[in-house]
């Protein structure tokens, strides 16, 4: 599985919105300009977080983009499976491990077994602790 350029973006974007005061709305040539995100970029790769109720969206004067959940809730798991779909790394895994070699295929658990230690690792690392890391590795660059 490949992360795309479109995740890796969502997850800067979202890095930026967790940086900011809780429900606070931001503007969308805010985030562009500190992320070097086109808009029409942002508001594409922002629609799945705002399907799955990550991210919120206000139109009109003064509006933008907010996080909807506390950003200790969103891991990069949830962002990836927004952005991306379901986690698989070959055909075998991809239709709820269905595969008609399960049975004798030496390698199935080890490609489920490489997928889960995936999820789990996605899963542990949330945008309030990322958000405080990416403070943190700001301030270090400043010293």
């Amino acid at each position: 599985m490949i992360i795309t350029r479109a995740t890796e973006y969502a997850i800067r974007a979202l890095l930026y919105l967790a940086r900011q005061p809780r429900g606070e709305i931001v503007y969308k040539k805010d985030i562009c300009s500190h992320q070097n995100i086109t808009p029409a970029f942002l508001t594409k790769i922002l629609q799945p977080l705002i399907k799955e109720g990550i991210v919120g969206s206000q139109r009109g004067v003064g509006g933008g983009f907010y996080l909807r959940k506390d950003p200790a809730e969103v891991t990069l798991f949830d962002v990836v499976v927004a952005q991306e779909g379901p986690l698989y790394l070959n055909e075998c895994l991809s239709d709820g491990d269905l595969c008609r070699r399960t049975l004798f295929c030496p390698v199935h658990g080890a490609w489920k077994e490489v997928r889960d230690e995936m999820t789990a690792i996605l899963k542990r690392y949330n945008f309030a602790q990322l958000a405080r890391q990416e403070m943190c590795n700001l301030e270090d660059l400043k010293k």
